[in-house]
């Protein structure tokens, strides 16, 4: 690969890329040299011209997604490239007991910075792949990428889906294929989670059909909630309502604001139940139901979509969860537990969890924290990356 450009980064501009941090923010760039266009390999350097990294161009607030801290070499970015990093996260898959486990067939694959492939998600279910792309660099290598799953995979594949449409740039979307199968063809999927099956819709659905970073924190509700009623707000496809079902819980009240997350949910439930009497899907918005509940809950679980994706609008978001955790807190019986959590990366735990102490105050209940919670392993954080830390979550024990 010949006449590569090269980004020069400002002095005092590349601190973080010498500590790997895989990021190269437009005001840093002090100059570009030769003609560079949305999805290129670019090479960077420091403006003492040090060789600092190669990786995805594109005209956006992050410049550059560096994938490669090697010497300088002229690299390219093949089929082989993909490959190895992926054939490395699902051996660290393999060896948090995900990869080949018995009871659980569904686990990322692949977390962008996580898995040093920035710009990049790779969701796997039951042999079924998901791949979502968040840069333009990433999405002209789809077919590299699919290409690397069917050597990893083997003859198991099933089917890979591209699910990248709504995660670029509009006007790439707009000119290039960005949705449908790569390879195979699945019109429904059922998985397995610590043994609960879920249905999972990676077409129509949410991000890729289905909330795995929550796995670790449902198997914890397990542990909760026997003999206890329930409230699930912000269900989705109902999966800690499934995990509360199968561990005893005497009531389980599923909420969600679209009609079509209720008949997923519904679907969950006869799908591990055939039928549950103490299961009642409700269709309303959860700040609503918090004013007039039908009953008392023991535990009551928040997990809103991000109430902040940018630092400008930070404030509200804390206002936001204040105020819902606060109605929450008010609503549970004494003993109970709230099951709390928020995945803006912009609000961090510190802030998250002063929030909700915050509301406890306001809602004059006396509050124990319990657990604090993250993302699972299979959401690996790189250590020179902590932008990957999104999803945190608190438990608390309301007197």
């Amino acid at each position: 690969m010949q006449n590569i450009p090269k980004v020069i980064i400002k002095s005092g501009k590349d601190d973080a890329i010498f500590r790997f941090h895989p990021w190269v923010f437009s005001g840093a760039i002090k100059k570009i040299q030769g003609a560079v266009y949305d999805g290129q390999i670019v090479h960077v350097y420091s403006n003492k011209d040090e060789y600092l990294g190669a990786g995805h161009y594109q005209e956006s607030s992050i410049s550059v997604r560096i994938l490669a801290f090697s010497p300088e070499q002229p690299i390219e970015f093949d089929e082989m490239f993909f490959y190895e990093k992926l054939k490395s996260a699902y051996n660290l898959r393999l060896q948090t007991n995900l990869a080949d486990c018995e009871t659980t067939n569904v686990y990322r694959l692949i977390h962008g910075e996580g898995d040093n492939l920035p710009g990049l998600i790779i969701d796997f279910y039951n042999y079924n792949i998901v791949v979502q792309c968040h840069s333009i660099g990433m999405h002209k290598n789809i077919i590299n990428i699919s290409e690397a799953l069917k050597k990893l995979y083997g003859d198991s594949l099933i089917s890979i889906y591209d699910k990248s449409r709504e995660t670029l740039p509009s006007e790439y979307s707009n000119n290039n294929k960005t949705e449908g199968f790569l390879f195979g063809n699945s019109e429904s999927v059922e998985v397995q989670e610590y043994g609960h099956k879920f249905f999972i819709d990676f077409i129509n659905g949410q991000k890729t059909g289905f909330f795995i970073d929550q796995r670790e924190n449902r198997n914890l509700l397990s542990k909760y909630a026997k003999n206890k009623s329930v409230l699930n707000t912000y269900c989705y496809s109902g999966g800690f309502s499934v995990y509360a079902l199968k561990a005893g819980a005497s009531l389980v009240h599923s909420l969600d604001s679209s009609k079509k997350a209720m008949e997923l949910t519904d679907k969950n439930v006869i799908l591990n139940f055939n039928s549950a009497e103490n299961h009642k899907s409700i269709i309303a918005d959860t700040m609503d139901y918090l004013e007039k509940p039908l009953t008392e809950y023991d535990v009551i679980i928040l997990d809103p979509p991000a109430f902040a994706k940018h630092v400008n609008v930070k404030h509200n978001a804390v206002q936001g969860y204040k105020r819902l955790n606060a109605k929450a807190i008010s609503q549970i019986k004494s003993g109970g537990f709230l099951f709390t959590f928020s995945c803006s990366q912009v609000v961090d735990l510190q802030l998250f969890k002063s929030t909700v102490i915050s509301a406890a105050i306001s809602a004059r209940r006396k509050a124990k924290i319990i657990h604090q919670l993250t993302q699972p392993a299979d959401h690996p954080i790189n250590a020179f990356h902590p932008e990957g830390s999104y999803l945190k979550g608190l438990v608390l024990y309301i007197e």
